[in-house]
This record gives C-alpha cells, sequence and structure tokens, in this order.
C-alpha cells in the first residue's frame, strides 16, 4: 500500500506543528507500517545520575508511533494518545536515541503500535513501549 506522507513531509510537519522538538527529532527511515526514528538528546533530557530521563523516552516512543500513524493516513493534527505502556530495560547513556516503531493494527477509530528505544550505547533496546492511538473522524 502507498504511503500518504513521505519521510521528508513527516520531518517537515514535526518543524512546522511541534517546534519544540522539530530539531531534536528526525524520522530516518519508513515503510508502510515501520518506522525508524532519532532523538537528539540534550541537558533537558537528562535526569540526576546521567542517564535520559522517563518522560524523554516517552516523547520519543509518542512520537514515533503517531508519525508512523500519520505516515498511513495523512497529515491528521488530532490523532492521540489513548494508552501507552512503557517498559525502561537498560539504563541509557546521555546520548541520542533511535526508537524503531510498528503499526501492529490500524483500524477506523484506533490504532495500535509497538516501539523499542535504543541508545547509542547499547545494541540492546533501553525501553520498550506499547501505545494506542485514537484516530480523527475522515474530515480530521
Amino acid at each position: 500500500m502507498p504511503l500518504s506522507m513521505s519521510i521528508d513531509q513527516l520531518n517537515e510537519f514535526m518543524r512546522v506543528e511541534f517546534p519544540q522538538m522539530g530539531d531534536s527529532i528526525e524520522v530516518l527511515n519508513l515503510s508502510y507500517g515501520s518506522i525508524e526514528v532519532g532523538m537528539k538528546v540534550g541537558p533537558e533530557n537528562l535526569r540526576p545520575g546521567g542517564t535520559v530521563s522517563g518522560p524523554a523516552m516517552f516523547a520519543l516512543a509518542d512520537v514515533a508511533t503517531y508519525l508512523a500513524v500519520l505516515a498511513i493516513i495523512g497529515p491528521q493534527k488530532l490523532a492521540v494518545t489513548t494508552n501507552c505502556s512503557i517498559d525502561f530495560m537498560r539504563k541509557p547513556a546521555p546520548g541520542d536515541l533511535r526508537a524503531e516503531g510498528r503499526i501492529l493494527k490500524l483500524g477506523r477509530r484506533l490504532a495500535v503500535g509497538d516501539v523499542l528505544i535504543y541508545s547509542v550505547e547499547h545494541s540492546e533496546p533501553v525501553a520498550r513501549a506499547g501505545m494506542t492511538y485514537s484516530l480523527p473522524n475522515s474530515g480530521g
């Protein structure tokens, strides 16, 4: 199936609609139902103890799922998170992160996805998130 948005369109969408994150998040790879997103980690994303904060990793998982959904349905601003379950598995080093997301089910009203988050310091995932998104009506 064809995608509704390309890597360039998704990155531009982030710069325009989410300027607070648009410079730190970048779509790296994209195919139908699958996405790879990079996150530049700065001092604002760290917590005491020298690790990337949980909220920063949640944001990456959330954005990766959002963009994977938009790649399929198009630029719908009101596709919103309805549920997230995140497991923090390893302490990530204070460096950039990468997320590999996939859409497990895309229905008329809900999308369900899974995201693995990696640190530049680990070959094994540092976190895993299960995400559910509510999709807007087709008039969106």
